[in-house]
């Protein structure tokens, strides 16, 4: 039973992060292709600077999720999405 609620606790926080993903994809798909590209050199400042991969974890998802659809010509799905928070 404890080992259920720690799963639920778990999912809970992944859709979380999940959704605040997805908040984010107007703004990710208004970008050019050189402002999404600007943005792993943002990213690399912002971890130079002390941030950590947590800090940044859902822009810059936000911005591989778009690169995915632009480069790949699809767009992960939110199960992808949430697999790939979990094992981060």
């Amino acid at each position: 039973m404890f080992r259920r609620l720690g799963q639920d606790f778990q999912l809970r926080k992944v859709k979380k992060i999940l959704k605040q993903i997805n908040a984010l994809k107007g703004k990710m798909s208004s970008l050019s292709d050189q402002e999404l590209v600007a943005k792993t050199v943002e990213f690399r400042q912002r971890l130079s600077e002390g941030e950590s991969l947590d800090d940044i974890l859902v822009e810059a998802f936000a911005v591989v999720r778009e690169a995915d659809k632009r480069i790949l010509g699809m767009f992960p799905y939110d199960v992808q999405v949430m697999g790939a928070i979990v094992m981060h």
